[in-house]
């Protein structure tokens, strides 16, 4: 059943104060009596109102779990979706500092650009790639409020889909000049591939994604709207930062280029 708006506000708190001091708190699945997706959502929701109301600009939502990989890394079974404020942008290979995160991950994405909202009840690939500008890789740099990473689907939705950063690459590609749902992923460090895959990672293909959030987004009444960017998921399983060393993690998606993610 739904939690009572001060019991959403409680949880809500807990996961603000946690990003704010950098410091994880246990799985909140265990201190709430219904760990649903709509009490997730609801509590969400709640921090993404008090972001809002504290000046900062939403410019796009993520599409979180879409990887079979990292749903068997994470322990969870179908995808959610977080939301993109412009303070979470990180240029193409701008160092991160070791501060700003708690524990964070990386995962090499593909992100569309939105020229056009997305308003319908039900939408094809048709309409999605008509209201796509242009794509870029990027990098999704994941964290959690949750220590360990212990998350489960409740906690991780409520935890704006455990969002941290993303990066973005530079050089925007149109729809049609690569293959959206076939083309491959490689992520490294240095010399060492840490990262392999390929768009059928991402529920098939990443506009399955795209149509998945879409439809989800208006049925919830917060349709996407043009200039939004859209992290569509995972091709690759997610690879750990090491908080000792500085790292730089180069992807390199078949036809749409590279983008860097750097940590000092």
């Amino acid at each position: 059943m739904p939690l009572e708006s001060n019991e959403i506000a409680a949880a809500a708190e807990l996961l603000h104060t946690a990003a704010a001091r950098r410091n994880p708190i246990p799985p909140l699945r265990e201190r709430i009596a219904d760990a649903s997706m709509e009490n997730a959502y609801a509590i969400q929701a709640h921090n993404t109102r008090r972001a809002l109301e504290g000046g900062r600009r939403l410019v796009g939502r993520k599409i979180g779990l879409t990887s079979p990989a990292v749903q068997r890394q994470l322990g969870v079974d179908q995808p959610d979706f977080g939301m993109l404020f412009a303070d979470m942008a990180v240029g193409d290979a701008e160092p991160v500092a070791r501060g700003r995160l708690i524990q964070p991950k990386v995962e090499a994405e593909i992100a569309f650009v939105l020229g056009r909202p997305l308003e319908r009840e039900r939408h094809t690939y048709a309409d999605i790639l008509q209201a796509i500008d242009f794509c870029l890789p990027a990098v999704e740099i994941v964290d959690s409020r949750i220590a360990d990473w212990r998350i489960s689907l409740f906690d991780t939705i409520a935890d704006n889909a455990s969002s941290g950063l993303f990066v973005l690459g530079g050089n925007p590609v149109r729809p049609g000049a690569f293959d959206i749902g076939r083309c491959a992923m490689r992520m490294s460090e240095g010399d060492r591939v840490v990262s392999e895959g390929n768009a059928r990672a991402c529920l098939g293909n990443p506009l399955n994604a795209a149509v998945w959030l879409a439809d989800m987004l208006v049925r919830v009444g917060q349709p996407l709207q043009a200039g939004d960017i859209v992290l569509t998921g995972a091709l690759g399983p997610m690879v750990a930062v090491d908080p000792q060393r500085p790292q730089r993690f180069l992807v390199d998606i078949e036809g749409l280029g590279h983008v860097e993610a750097a940590f000092d």
